[in-house]
């Protein structure tokens, strides 16, 4: 399949949804904890090599494929909607969240299942690396910590609307992943 047929998929609108993917799921990160002029730096440079290094990954889906094709040559003829004056942070995630819900959900019906699967592991990657670029909450680089509070919280609703069982939570704080429960002596899974 070629970048113009899996992109004839998609209206412009929707492809500059898909386009703009992760950068929204990233865009939620960074609103859910800003970190001051040089986490921010940090954090938007994740999210350029986040991508970079996703879209680059070979082989590529056909999807990924032309998401690559308009990185490099720039997507033409799209532009965003002018969008309504978000007056806070929290809008912001609100926002970013509801967008990568849209974008997940296009990819979802409009592509193969190895496209969407490529799509949200993308989405999960520069998530992750976004969230771990600069410490929170300390004072000229000094205590704070690597993934905040709001941050976890946002990776888990990024996590939970791509279908996920924490993940990118997990893989983004170190956590290991919690053993499942065994089940109670009679089976019945009740605490006995």
């Amino acid at each position: 399949m070629t970048n113009e047929s899996i992109k004839s998929k998609f209206s412009s609108e929707e492809w500059m949804e898909v386009m703009t993917g992760a950068g929204n799921a990233s865009t939620a990160i960074v609103a859910a904890s800003p970190s001051g002029v040089t986490g921010l730096v940090a954090e938007m440079g994740a999210i350029i090599k986040g991508v970079r290094e996703e879209v680059s990954k070979q082989p590529r889906t056909p999807l990924l494929e032309a998401i690559a094709a308009d990185l490099v040559a720039g997507p033409q003829g799209l532009q965003q909607d002018a969008q309504d004056r978000i007056t806070s942070t929290e809008e912001v995630v609100q926002h970013s969240l509801e967008s990568v819900r849209k974008a997940l959900w296009l990819v979802d019906s409009k592509t193969s299942p190895d496209d969407a699967q490529s799509y949200r592991v993308m989405l999960r990657t520069v998530a992750q690396r976004v969230a771990g670029a600069a410490k929170e909450g300390g004072f000229l680089g000094m205590g704070g910590e690597q993934i905040s509070a709001k941050e976890r919280e946002v990776l888990a609703q990024l996590d939970e609307l791509m279908g996920g069982q924490g993940e990118i939570t997990r893989a983004a704080t170190g956590e290991a992943q919690a053993p499942a429960a065994a089940p109670s002596p009679d089976g019945s899974g009740n605490a006995n």
